[in-house]
């Protein structure tokens, strides 16, 4: 290691290493496998970054978890002493090493306080830039404010991007509208079994996906269908009841039609609040509750403040409880909705059994998910590593829902294209165990619906 930043990137005969990239703590906490997607550029790593994953590495959360893989992989990259060539990151990919920094850099140092960790790390970047003037220095932080910092004292800052989605533009909706199509084509998803193949005489559809929902219609003629690709065909798709829960648009009904497939495994809800998102994949879980094992209810918990649940009075179960508290109201609307008394003293008696089990998503690893009907709630706050944990947790038997709204975030690092539940959508596309629905109108009440668009 070095004092200074004079040899993180040595001169070399030949420039095959245009970038030099130095890494925020935060990065690393959000893939820590981030140091093999920048190709054949160079990486920098503060010693102050170190020191806070140092923090992180005793836990059972995501970020303890990508924290130990980091700091493990580092130092099998490094061998038993760092060289100033710096360690290699393998074949094709530059060269990774530690710098030490050092007083804070004289950009800043009468502006910003040395005591703050993110200032240390905008230090040494600064310190990379001053030594290296040939090849473009780049900070990469999800930490927008550090950005920001960065940016005003005359450095390069950017997103770490490598599992972002491109565009809302390109978000796959799971639902398209045809409109115009022949009288008599309409009329025949009304007949025999709903059926209507995908072939010259079918609807006019390029390119439908697998599960893909349309809204097919002809003036006042309209028929909801979904595409399947194991039978290259359209079905009919009516509005199915569940437990109680009748759907009161074309994308709750939809949503219905793809939570009680038992042939998708994978459904992923998306839609503002009241949308009803929780409520139908709730509703589609006790009315199958005989084909699994357990349901499980389950949502992330992101402090207020980012602050530790410890801070929280009470016992274990009084800090959760308002975090799941939304899941309890769901169950309460599902009672309601339920004109038997025994429909809700079912709910109670699955509840006291822990045949239905609402518990934060912390709690669920470790635990074998066989047979499994397993709801992930507000989705939007999980990165994409903690997306692929829980899926690939899924065993036999086991179907997994995720719903979440990707304009509410509350994970201070992640951002409407970054977070996990983006990226589960837009790599799922087209999956014949799949299904995705896009719930556009919200049905809680007309207060909630006005507040949701205008506010």
């Amino acid at each position: 290691m070095i004092d200074h930043a004079a040899s993180v990137c040595p001169p070399r005969s030949r420039v095959t290493f245009p970038k030099v990239f130095v890494l925020d703590t935060n990065v690393i906490l959000h893939d820590a496998n981030c140091i093999r997607k920048f190709e054949e550029n160079d990486i920098a790593i503060p010693m102050t970054v170190l020191e806070e994953l140092d923090r992180f590495k005793k836990g059972n959360d995501d970020i303890h978890f990508q924290a130990r893989q980091f700091l493990r992989t580092l130092d099998n990259l490094t061998g038993d002493v760092l060289s100033d060539e710096g360690a290699s990151l393998g074949e094709g990919l530059g060269h990774i090493r530690v710098i030490l920094g050092g007083p804070l850099h004289s950009r800043i140092k009468n502006i910003l306080s040395p005591e703050v960790p993110d200032h240390r790390i905008l230090s040494s970047a600064l310190l990379v830039l001053d030594q290296i003037n040939d090849r473009p220095v780049i900070l990469i932080s999800k930490d927008t404010n550090l950005r920001m910092k960065a940016k005003a004292v005359g450095l390069v800052a950017q997103d770490y991007s490598n599992d972002k989605v491109e565009s809302f533009d390109k978000l796959y909706s799971g639902k398209r509208r045809i409109d115009g199509v022949e009288s008599e084509l309409v009329d025949r998803f009304y007949t025999g079994h709903g059926t209507v193949p995908a072939d010259e005489n079918g609807p006019p559809i390029v390119a439908p996906i697998a599960n893909e929902n349309f809204i097919i219609r002809n003036g006042s003629k309209s028929v909801l269908a979904s595409y399947t690709a194991e039978d290259n065909s359209f079905h009919r798709v009516e509005k199915t009841s569940a437990y109680g829960i009748t759907p009161r648009n074309a994308e709750q009904a939809f949503a219905i039609r793809a939570l009680l497939d038992d042939k998708i495994k994978l459904v992923t809800l998306a839609g503002k609040a009241g949308s009803g998102k929780t409520l139908v994949a709730l509703a589609a879980a006790l009315e199958q509750r005989q084909n699994y094992r357990q349901i499980l209810l389950a949502r992330p918990i992101v402090p207020l403040s980012n602050r530790d649940l410890g801070y929280l009075p009470g016992d274990v179960q009084a800090k959760l409880d308002p975090y799941m508290q939304p899941l309890f109201d769901n169950l309460t609307v599902i009672r309601h909705e339920n004109q038997h008394q025994a429909a809700g003293d079912k709910i109670q008696e699955l509840l006291d059994t822990k045949k239905l089990e609402i518990t934060p998503l912390a709690y669920i690893r470790g635990r074998s998910l066989q047979r499994i009907f397993f709801i992930v709630d507000e989705a939007q706050n999980l990165t994409p590593h903690e997306i692929k944990t829980i899926i690939t947790r899924a065993g036999e038997g086991t179907k997994v829902i995720f719903t979440g709204d990707i304009h509410q975030i509350d994970h201070p690092y992640l951002d409407a294209l970054s977070n996990g539940f983006s990226y589960l959508i837009n790599r799922m596309v087209g999956q014949p165990l799949y299904a995705h629905i896009g719930l556009e109108k919200g049905e809680r009440s007309q207060l909630a619906e006005i507040a949701s668009d205008l506010l």
